[in-house]
């Protein structure tokens, strides 16, 4: 069962997204939160497996609760989705940097949605099509070299490459005639070697170091 925590200052809007929720038999709703601080104070007591956390709300905003939690090592396991109706450069670049598991939209369809729950409790990333052209835009202008690339193995780079398309682990296995466990190891140990603490961020960092897939 995943275990979610919904974080926003409207309501209706966390009323809608547990009914969306509970339809399902792998996901759960334990707890909810009208602001930022509400939001650090409900985690840390049930420790969810993903945190849906608008960027806008009274007293602390989402993005500084989301530094918070990505500070706290006993929230480690905790993977946050920020859900906004906000496409603001700023926010997608702030939040991918302080650790968010994806970045979506709040006129995201519903199935979408349900799918960026799942990915980012597997681990992996997930962000909406017109988010993933806004870090391409962000990111791929020639700027300084990023640290570690040369470390990589030929797979490494490979497989980073694919994670920058925004596919699952499953989707590149099929891709390369690969299990997505070996995929999964791949992309881990390249997390590791960029210092990329989310799946997330290793999308930023595949497109600021040029890594493209060749169709």
């Amino acid at each position: 069962m995943i275990r979610v925590v919904l974080a926003d200052d409207e309501g209706l809007v966390r009323m809608g997204l547990r009914v969306l929720i509970e339809r399902e038999d792998d996901l759960a709703v334990v707890g909810e939160a009208a602001s930022g601080n509400d939001a650090l104070r409900v985690v840390r007591e049930v420790c969810p497996d993903v945190l849906l956390l608008d960027v806008r709300m009274p007293g602390l905003d989402g993005l500084a609760a989301l530094r918070a939690i990505a500070a706290d090592s006993a929230l480690a396991a905790t993977r946050v989705v920020m859900v906004t109706t906000f496409e603001i450069d700023r926010y997608i670049f702030e939040a991918l940097q302080a650790g968010a598991a994806g970045f979506i939209l709040k006129d995201t369809a519903p199935a979408d949605l349900i799918r960026a729950i799942r990915v980012a409790a597997a681990g992996e990333a997930l962000l909406s099509p017109s988010v993933t052209r806004r870090v391409v835009a962000l990111f791929s202008q020639p700027g300084s070299a990023v640290t570690g690339i040369d470390t990589l193995t030929e797979r490494e780079r490979e497989i980073v490459a694919w994670v920058t398309t925004g596919n699952t682990n499953e989707q590149i296995a099929r891709e390369l005639s690969l299990s997505p466990a070996t995929v999964r190891t791949h992309a881990s140990r390249a997390m590791v070697k960029l210092n990329a603490r989310t799946r997330a961020q290793l999308v930023v960092i595949g497109v600021r170091a040029g890594l493209t897939v060749d169709r």
